[in-house]
């Protein structure tokens, strides 16, 4: 018996081996996490989470300014989201009920796929019927489902479309973002991303976004061998960026007229946060595939899945894919309701009111200061506001001075912050919000 690991107590009482959490100054955290966690992540300075005080408030501890304590406690608005994870709010009720009374009164425990159980049926029939495709297959984290789009793109070009083997290509968009397993870091444009991690895999090629003409040109020429575009509607990490409103619709047209899947990437543009339930509707477009994760698991656990038509989702057989927690009882209960949760709170028309709100702060702001703001942007509550390029307009600068004003961002790039609250924000929020980022611009 390994004695030297002791650990006692909930909430701050958690103590392991002597070291109380609830003692943790927020840069004892942070030493702690620097000497014991690995460095792939570059957290905001001087902020713990504590708690959740409302669906779209957190609880943070920050440093004392008296130095007394070993922290202050302050009310901050989630102005991220979790990148889109907790599109429900935090702790949604209607969440949290389905999951208390799923571990208290039905009492299922983990099973694997190798048996059924109950649950599954109420998600498929949800997940098809939301996303007007005819299967699911039901995943864990965001990144294994456009992982999943990749295997079964290429299974059905050599299947189906008659492929030679090992001869598919897959499409991607530069500067797309679909993750960090080997193929996402394989179809990345994002060198940082690839240092270190080769050899890639291949038959991946990328071109340039809200570019047809690029695509025409890549289909005419490589065409035959061409499996799947796979794409997000909006491109989120890149920073917010919209594509012209033709645009999904040509490179549908495009794609089947090639016999290539258009395969989107719905993982962060979906569940409500563009201001339709998935960011393709926005275009009026029918995908072959699409990825979905982060708000499929209500902010409560990992959940995702892909969604298809039949005879591309068919190509697969018992053994050709899996995951043991995908679409395990707990998360069939929690992807149900998350899915209940998007249509019968209307998050889609409330993204849209709200981001249309956001957006006019934005464009306040940029009247006001045109040296400093070069566009606002987004659809729904996707959104972003990017500054020129100049030293003192730093993106990181900007997160600090909203972390100081009670509202949590981030930036993404250098000089892009990004802004995607909870879809269940009102009014008096986004002003918060909007008025928090004018008295920063105005520093800088």
């Amino acid at each position: 018996m390994d004695k030297t690991l002791k650990i006692t107590g909930y909430g701050d009482d958690l103590t392991v081996n002597g070291i109380r959490i609830g003692d943790l100054s927020p840069q004892q955290h942070e030493d702690i996490e620097l000497e014991k966690g690995g460095q792939n992540y570059a957290p905001l300075e001087n902020v713990v989470v504590s708690r959740v005080l409302d669906s779209s408030t957190l609880i943070c501890r920050k440093p004392d300014p008296t130095h007394t304590k070993p922290y202050i406690e302050e009310e901050l608005i989630d102005g991220l989201c979790c990148y889109s994870a907790v599109n429900q709010g935090q702790l949604n009720q209607e969440i949290v009920d389905a999951v208390v009374a799923h571990l208290t009164t039905e009492q299922i425990p983990t099973v694997p796929r190798s048996i059924r159980h109950k649950y599954m049926a109420a998600f498929l029939l949800a997940a098809t019927e939301v996303t007007k495709m005819d299967k699911v297959v039901p995943k864990v984290a965001g990144v294994e489902a456009p992982e999943l789009m990749a295997k079964l793109s290429r299974r059905w070009a050599y299947q189906k479309k008659g492929v030679p083997q090992d001869e598919a290509i897959i499409l991607v968009a530069e500067e797309n973002f679909h993750g960090r397993s080997l193929f996402a870091v394989s179809a990345s444009t994002d060198q940082e991303s690839k240092e270190g991690f080769g050899p890639f895999l291949p038959g991946i090629e990328a071109i340039p976004f809200n570019d047809i003409d690029a695509l025409e040109r890549k289909l005419i020429e490589k065409g035959d061998r061409i499996a799947s575009f796979i794409v997000e509607p909006i491109q989120g990490e890149a920073g917010v960026i919209v594509p012209s409103d033709d645009y999904h619709p040509r490179v549908a047209a495009l794609l089947k007229k090639h016999n290539v899947l258009y395969c989107v990437d719905e993982v962060q543009t979906g569940f409500g946060r563009t201001g339709a339930n998935f960011a393709h509707m926005l275009y009026g477009v029918q995908p072959d595939l699409m990825a979905c994760g982060k708000a499929a698991g209500g902010g409560i656990m990992p959940v995702s899945f892909v969604a298809g038509k039949k005879d591309i989702i068919n190509v697969l057989t018992p053994g050709s894919e899996g995951s043991t927690f995908g679409g395990f009882p707990l998360a069939a209960v929690i992807g149900t309701y998350a899915i209940k949760t998007l249509v019968d709170a209307a998050l889609a028309e409330n993204a849209k009111a709200m981001g249309e709100r956001l957006i006019g702060h934005f464009n306040a702001i940029k009247a006001e200061f045109p040296d400093k703001i070069k566009e606002g942007r987004g659809k729904g509550l996707l959104t972003a506001f990017e500054m020129f390029n100049a030293p003192h307009l730093n993106g990181h600068k900007v997160s600090l001075g909203l972390l100081a004003r009670g509202v949590y961002a981030k930036e993404t790039h250098t000089n892009i912050v990004r802004l995607a609250p909870a879809l269940t924000v009102r009014n008096r929020e986004i002003d918060l919000i909007g008025e928090a980022i004018r008295e920063v611009v105005k520093s800088l």
